[in-house]
Parts: C-alpha cells; sequence; structure tokens
C-alpha cells in the first residue's frame, strides 16, 4: 500500500535512514540533511520539519513548509514537500510542491502516485488555484510526472520548465 505520512517523531529512525542517504541537490530537489548524524537529525532537523509545517522559527522569507514521506507498505521511497503559500520567488522557482524519489525507487511509478497523493493534500493546504512546481529541462522523467497528474507547461527559461496544475472545480475555496 503506497501513502503519505506526515514527517513525525514515531518513524524517526526510518526518516533518519531515508534522508541521509538522499542528496543534498539532485534534479533540483534539495535535502539539507543529508549525511546529518544522528543527533542533527534528532534534534535539529526533523523537529525544524515538524516546526516548519506549523509557520514556527521560519527564517526570514521563508513559509511554513510540509515535509510528507511517501511510503510502500513499511519502506519510505520518497519525500514530497508542500510550501504552504508562495513568495515571489517560490512563485518563480520551485513552487508549492518539491519532491524526490530515492534512486533504487524510481522508474516504478512511485513518484506519479506521491505527486497525485500530494495534489489532493496540497488542496486542503494551499489558497492558490493552481500549484506552482518547477522541473530541470535535464529531467524529463519528472516533467512526465507533473504532466500525468494534470500539469501543463506554463512557460519556461534555459534551465526550466515551469508547471501548474489547475484547482478541480470539486476543490473550489469557499
Amino acid at each position: 500500500m503506497i501513502y503519505l505520512k506526515e514527517a513525525n517523531i514515531e518513524d524517526i529512525w526510518k526518516e533518519y535512514d531515508f534522508i541521509t542517504h538522499t542528496p543534498a541537490d539532485e534534479n533540483g530537489f534539495t535535502n539539507a540533511g543529508f549525511g546529518c548524524s544522528r543527533e542533527d537529525f534528532e534534534y535539529k532537523i526533523l523537529p525544524g520539519y515538524l516546526r516548519a509545517a506549523k509557520g514556527i522559527g521560519l527564517r526570514e522569507g521563508w513559509v511554513p513548509e510540509t515535509e510528507f514521506f511517501l511510503w510502500d507498505n513499511e519502506t519510505i521511497v520518497g519525500l514530497f514537500r508542500i510550501r504552504h503559500y508562495l513568495t515571489e520567488a517560490l512563485a518563480n522557482g520551485g513552487g508549492h510542491i518539491g519532491y524526490g524519489i530515492r534512486k533504487e525507487w524510481r522508474g516504478k511509478g512511485y513518484a506519479s502516485e506521491g505527486l497525485r497523493l500530494t495534489a489532493e493534500k496540497a488542496w486542503g493546504i494551499i489558497r492558490e488555484d493552481e500549484i506552482y512546481m518547477s522541473v530541470h529541462k535535464d529531467n524529463p522523467a519528472s516533467l512526465r510526472v507533473q504532466l500525468k497528474n494534470g500539469a501543463y507547461i506554463h512557460h519556461e527559461d534555459k534551465k526550466e520548465f515551469y508547471t501548474r496544475i489547475k484547482r478541480p472545480a470539486d476543490r473550489r475555496i469557499k
């Protein structure tokens, strides 16, 4: 069974294993916890995730962001993050959702299913009428994942495609 689960204390050591084995920057997905110690993960990184989801202790210019681990039964295969709203920099850059799938789990449909599940959660969090995302032009697999989930290419520059997913009519803000 594939599902998303918000970062939490209960799963700390599985989360730690995933984070420490996910590169610091791969295809635009950043991970400040790569190679960290158990102590740093337990006392700095994971508590930082939990505070950021509540908007507590954010650095200037940062927005609340919730980290969701993608699980396949008892194994974490990916990480999806939802930024709760956009700054100008996010609107012109990374957007609402960022994600990464651990290398050994790629090509098995996890990114597509994870983005589908994340978009469902995002509609309950974000206020905008579209989910903003971006993807490096040299990452066609991720672009296919986004397009498969209803995204369209809004615009592009030399390095990135900037995609959007329109809010479904049944998920309109009232």
